[in-house]
């Protein structure tokens, strides 16, 4: 997934950002106004970006056609070519407003590798970090946790009795089957230390052997597990609309072993304290977001190919947020 960037990403694109205007891939959003006629933001002008892929540019068409309802003057810079331009472009001052992971805080932008899996301890960990370096404020978190996980089809979950990856480590050696792509495969914080967190060690005794792991492209993973060939697990990112889609279980990862990658909007401190509203606004938002609406708003556009600019209009229509 493009929203885990490391910083070699950032610096690279750096130089290609000064001097010349970063300029969306993705359209525009859809003019609108509040349900209640209500103009808070009138007079202000804001910059919303974000990063290329489909979560991000949902995430940010959701927050230009609100802002913009509430009456900002909106420059929409969704869909940012190249993975780190959106925030290099927010660190430089051309963009006001971003979604970012709190994971992609902690471990890409800060360096850090302590593993904190309580969230609302993350998020507040990087805000101070951020806001201490960078003057950019995390705005509190929504409720959606876009994390790595382990997943199996529905009908093997079942069958094998599953619902946590503790479950998975007392299966029979010939049932912990996995595929995996090769970037989780080698991470730190990937693959390999997962099963030794789970106590099934790969190529350890009464381990994972290396014969039951796969590696393939991220994108056929998902179709892989949901056939349960030629692995029962995958590798998934849980607010992917394929997770719905083919009607995948997540396991439970009980002993927390993933870090937490919880959705936060991030505002330029300087734009923040000019336009306060603006956290109470996204705030509505946040609170409304949750895992299975991003894997069924995701859905609509990576399966059912739908725009996200529409995507996100009519789900703030469907709120009765805005008209």
């Amino acid at each position: 997934m493009i929203r885990r960037l490391g910083l070699a990403g950032v610096a690279l694109l750096a130089t290609a950002l000064t001097g010349c205007g970063l300029v969306s891939s993705a359209g525009t959003f859809e003019n609108t106004t509040l349900t209640d006629g209500a103009t808070p933001l009138d007079g202000s002008s804001l910059v919303v970006t974000s990063k290329s892929f489909t979560e991000g540019v949902l995430l940010g068409k959701i927050t230009a056609t609100y802002l913009a309802a509430a009456g900002a003057n909106v420059t929409d810079l969704t869909g940012a070519p190249g993975s780190a331009s959106s925030r290099q472009a927010q660190l430089n001052g051309d963009a006001d407003i971003l979604w970012e992971y709190t994971g992609t805080g902690w471990v890409n932008y800060h360096n850090e590798t302590e593993t904190i899996a309580d969230p609302g301890e993350l998020w507040q960990r990087v805000h101070d970090v951020e806001k201490q370096d960078y003057d950019l404020e995390w705005l509190p978190p929504a409720n959606f946790n876009d994390t790595y996980a382990f997943a199996a089809s529905a009908g093997t979950a079942e069958k094998l009795g599953v619902t946590t990856l503790s479950d998975v480590a007392k299966l029979p050696v010939a049932d912990r089957t996995f595929c995996v792509d090769d970037e989780f495969f080698s991470r730190a914080d990937g693959f390999v230390p997962m099963l030794e967190t789970y106590g099934i060690p790969l190529n350890g005794a009464d381990g994972v052997p290396s014969g039951n792991v796969t590696r393939m492209d991220a994108g056929v993973v998902y179709t892989s597990t949901a056939q349960s060939a030629p692995c029962n697990f995958g590798m998934v990112y849980t607010t992917d609309g394929r997770v719905k889609n083919l009607n995948l279980t997540v396991l439970d990862d009980d002993r927390k072993f993933f870090l937490p990658y919880s959705g936060t909007a991030v505002v330029r401190g300087a734009v923040l304290e000019q336009h306060p509203e603006i956290a109470d606004l996204m705030a509505v938002i946040s609170e409304r977001l949750t895992d299975d609406l991003m894997q069924e708003l995701n859905g609509r556009v990576d399966i059912d190919g739908e725009d996200p600019s529409d995507v996100a209009y009519q789900w703030l229509q469907s709120e009765g947020l805005v008209n």
